[in-house]
Formats: structure tokens, C-alpha cells, sequence
């Protein structure tokens, strides 16, 4: 009668034993698939952190670029800066299309996990839209350097023009300075003949005979024979003799004819401007 009433028993306890064994695997089941989803939330919050310093470190990269396009006189203005800004913009436009394959492949992997993480989904929704005024910073800092390279260009041809004209410029001033110069050394050359009767004869200078007065020639004389010299410096003549008389007609109140050493005669200009003032040649026989 007692094993009658023990084996119902004993089947309930070997019965509730199975259902505690299989809650016990479950649970086991679940936790490991909560870690393990766990481990996924853990490995794609630290993508996401990564992600953030380098959408952080590329926003730093193109505002160094639009301070660089931005200021005259950076590396910007001339060609190789330019084309250097162009590759340093093409490797952050390849940045940023890597950056969103991978917020895209870790949405997919939030989305397709059993639990859903609002944050983290809200945190790629930012990154998304970081990354998209990013690529448009970008394009928009890529017109800008183009034009800044045209308006470059363009500045560049005014400035070539400008110097070819400025040279045109100062080649004619030059010319012109140098005219006046030649002008002004011409309208100041003066010439002087000293020498005795006999040589200013045979130089065909003066003109005498018998009976006659000694008169200066007419027309050019022999250059050959006489001194050039400037009016503004030459203030006094040697004449190298005792005795001295100015031929030419130069007002006698221009000038004073003094004695050196040795008795020798010297010739002083006192008034240049009156002096020359009738001819440029000066005549002075000696004897």
C-alpha cells in the first residue's frame, strides 16, 4: 500500500527536477546572450568614441584650411599651397566616407540587436549629420580655394601688367633723364683756346696783317685745337704766360686776369652765366 502512495511522488519530484534544470539552461542561455549583446552595445559605443575624436579632429583640419584660404600670404596664395590644400582635402573627403560606411554598419548592427540603444542611435544620427556639414564645409572650402585660385591668377596678370607697364615707365623716365642730363651737360660745355698770335693763326682762329686788327674768325672754329670744359665747375684758367688778352667778346666785368706764381697769368671767372653768355668759346692769346 506504501508503494502505492510513494511512486506518484516521486515521479512529481523527478518532474519538477527536469523543469529546474531547463530554467537553469535558459537563464544561463539568456545571460550569455545578454552579454554577449552586451559586449556588441560596449564595442559599438567605443567605435562610436573613436569616431567622435576623429569627426573632432577633421572639423579642427578644415578650419586650419579656411584660415589658411581665409588669410592673404599663407600657403594658399601660391600654387603648390594650393595644390597641397586640394590632397589634404581629398584625404579628408576619403575620411569621411569611411567614417560613414562605418556609423552606417554600426546602425545596422544596433538595429538587428534584440535590445534597441536610443542613445547610441541618437549619437549616430549626430555623427551622421556632423559628417554631412562636414563633406559640405569641404566642398564649399574647395570653390572658394578655385575661385581664390582664378582671382589669384587674374591679380597675378594685373601684376605682371603692372610691372611691364612701370618698367615701360621707368625705361622712359630713364631716357628722358637722361636727355635732360645730356641737354643740360650740352647747354653747359663751353671751350677755350689759349696759345700765341702765331698759333691761333695757323689754327685759324684769329685773322691779322699787316696794318690790321686782330679779329676772331667767323663761323665754327677748329674744335680740335680748344679745351672743353663745363661752365658750372671752371672758375679759373691757367694761361701759363706773363702776359695775357682775352680775344673773344665776353663782358671785361666777368672776369679779372690775376697773377700767380712765378708771374704766370691765371684767368678768373667772376660772373659764369654773363661770361658765356654771348659764346661758348673763350679766346686768350698769349705771349
Amino acid at each position: 500500500m506504501k508503494k502505492i502512495v510513494f511512486a506518484p511522488l516521486a515521479a512529481l519530484i523527478v518532474a519538477t527536477g527536469c523543469t529546474s534544470k531547463e530554467k537553469l539552461e535558459k537563464a544561463e542561455q539568456q545571460s550569455a546572450e545578454l552579454n554577449t549583446e552586451l559586449q556588441a552595445t560596449l564595442a559599438t559605443q567605443d567605435s562610436l568614441f573613436a569616431l567622435i575624436n576623429e569627426i573632432s579632429e577633421g572639423m579642427n583640419q578644415i578650419k586650419d584650411m579656411e584660415h589658411i584660404i581665409a588669410t592673404p600670404g599663407l600657403n594658399g596664395d601660391t600654387q603648390s599651397g594650393r595644390a597641397e590644400l586640394r590632397n589634404d582635402m581629398a584625404s579628408i573627403r576619403q575620411a569621411l566616407q569611411q567614417r560613414r560606411e562605418r556609423l552606417a554598419q554600426l546602425e545596422e548592427n544596433l538595429k538587428n540587436s534584440n535590445g534597441k540603444n536610443a542613445t547610441l542611435m541618437k549619437t549616430i544620427e549626430n555623427l551622421k549629420q556632423q559628417i554631412s556639414s562636414q563633406e559640405s564645409e569641404i566642398a564649399q572650402l574647395n570653390s572658394k580655394l578655385s575661385a581664390a585660385g582664378v582671382e589669384i591668377a587674374s591679380l597675378g596678370a594685373k601684376v605682371d601688367s603692372l610691372s611691364s607697364t612701370v618698367t615701360a615707365v621707368t625705361t622712359e623716365r630713364e631716357e628722358a633723364r637722361q636727355e635732360a642730363t645730356q641737354l643740360t651737360d650740352e647747354l653747359n660745355t663751353c671751350y677755350f683756346a689759349i696759345g700765341t698770335k702765331k698759333e691761333l693763326q695757323d689754327n685759324q682762329i684769329i685773322q691779322t696783317g699787316f696794318l690790321r686788327k686782330t679779329k676772331i674768325m667767323e663761323g665754327d672754329f677748329e674744335k680740335n685745337y680748344f679745351t672743353r670744359a663745363d661752365k658750372r665747375t671752371l672758375v679759373s684758367i691757367p694761361l701759363h704766360s706773363k702776359k695775357a688778352e682775352v680775344m673773344t667778346k665776353q663782358p671785361k666785368d666777368t672776369y679779372e686776369i690775376v697773377e700767380g706764381d712765378q708771374g704766370q697769368k691765371i684767368l678768373k671767372i667772376l660772373d659764369p652765366a654773363r661770361f658765356w653768355e654771348l659764346s661758348n668759346f673763350l679766346v686768350v692769346k698769349v705771349d
